[in-house]
């Protein structure tokens, strides 16, 4: 194998990780929306942040985290999954973690963290070991 050949290895497992541990991420959230909080409270809270249609979009919340968050680590709709979940991430910036700071309790380094990964898995694609892979080599 090539040193070319390796680094593109490398790079495509490098993706891998990062996919699958992002995907964890947004699943482990979406699990306690769905789970925890419930359509409820999940509605509550959207409600109390001035969300607008926040029963609808409670739905889609829990959808986007829960079930982005596995098709992430499956690395299924890799692209379509990260820009959702970044547009979650981006929303959730301004709406919850903005006015608390960067590093503060509840500041915006974490979403703003998830966001840039999502970026970039939506940019770069799933990386090695994916449906998404595996799908187009069927075609």
């Amino acid at each position: 194998m090539s040193n070319g050949s390796n680094q593109s290895s490398n790079q495509s497992w490098g993706i891998t990780v990062l996919r699958v541990v992002v995907g964890i991420v947004f699943l482990a959230h979406g699990a306690q929306k769905v789970f925890t909080f419930g359509h409820q409270g999940v509605t509550g809270m959207l409600g109390s942040m001035g969300v607008p249609l926040s029963g609808v979009m409670s739905v889609v919340l829990m959808a986007v985290e829960f079930l982005g968050g596995a098709a992430l680590v499956l690395g299924l709709f890799t692209r379509w999954v990260a820009a959702l979940n970044g547009f979650d991430m981006v929303v959730a910036i301004l709406l919850v973690h903005l006015k608390n700071g960067f590093i503060k309790p509840g500041g915006f380094e974490h979403p703003l963290t998830l966001l840039a990964a999502c970026v970039a898995l939506a940019m770069l694609g799933p990386g090695a070991a994916s449906v998404d892979g595996a799908l187009a080599k069927r075609e």
